[in-house]
């Protein structure tokens, strides 16, 4: 018998703040033409919309005043749901109060030189972000991907699962009860909405999440275990053919590495 780990829960977004890191680089107040990827745009000091392009440099031209602006880095082109993004999201604040407010806390926390002003705009810009992602999963993608699979009302249970519990040796029989779907009907559904089959989106979700701990200075072994590898060498091997390089060369040395070599 299946042991079904089906939760009420399915957070299509928390595991990617876990997995990577965002960092805020606010414009100058008066730079229009400053590189941006994050926009608040707005008529006589009034905002009107947000806009936000993941592809930061597919900005288009904005119109209107720019009230705010600030350059996010959200892990770059290994983050696999930047990637599933279209290329230029607008948000109207009348369509949302929370985003209005918080909109209006970041304009104010850009145009002063107040104590504490970057930890205000990092976890402004964050929610912002949050609220800005979750619009486009709401909105969905006709296209097979990511951004299709999170909004998919069955396929995004599976991967959920798979984000959450990368580790687990998960199952086609599991992956399909969790979506409350047939087997049969979730291998047809997942492929054409996903572009992929389960266990190859799997192996690429575990091998960004250990190239984000191998970045971070953990040793291979150990990040091949958490990523749910049955070896080092297993996952070298896949590492290497996704990558085109081993994971020992990508590497930094850590904290107990560099003591030795200090002592040295």
């Amino acid at each position: 018998m299946i042991e079904s780990p089906v939760t009420a829960k399915h957070d299509r977004l928390s595991a990617f703040f876990d997995a990577f890191q965002m960092s805020v680089t606010v414009a100058a107040k008066d730079a229009r033409d400053a590189v941006a990827n994050l926009v608040v745009v707005g008529e006589g000091g009034c905002a009107r919309s947000v806009v936000f392009c993941p592809h930061r440099d597919a900005m288009p031209d904005r119109g209107g005043d720019i009230l705010a602006a600030a350059t996010i880095e959200f892990g770059g082109i290994t983050n696999p749901l930047m990637n599933a993004m279209p290329e230029r999201i607008v948000i109207p604040l009348g369509e949302s109060p929370t985003l209005q407010a918080l909109t209006a806390a970041f304009v104010t926390e850009a145009s002063d030189m107040r104590c504490g002003r970057q930890v205000a705009l990092d976890r402004l810009c964050e929610v912002i972000i949050l609220l800005v992602l979750r619009r486009a999963i709401d909105i969905g993608s006709t296209r097979p991907g990511l951004l299709a699979g999170l909004s998919h009302p069955a396929i995004h249970k599976a991967l959920v699962a798979m984000h959450d519990q990368p580790s687990r040796p998960w199952h086609t029989e599991e992956l399909a009860s969790i979506s409350g779907l047939s087997r049969s009907r979730f291998m047809t559904l997942f492929p054409k909405v996903t572009g992929t089959t389960p266990a190859a989106y799997l192996k690429a979700w575990r091998l960004t999440l250990g190239q984000r701990e191998l970045q971070r200075g953990e040793r291979v072994k150990s990040v091949a275990r958490r990523v749910g590898f049955g070896s080092a060498a297993a996952f070298s091997r896949a590492y290497a053919l996704a990558f085109g390089h081993s994971p020992i060369s990508l590497r930094k040395p850590g904290p107990a590495s560099r003591d030795v070599a200090a002592a040295n």
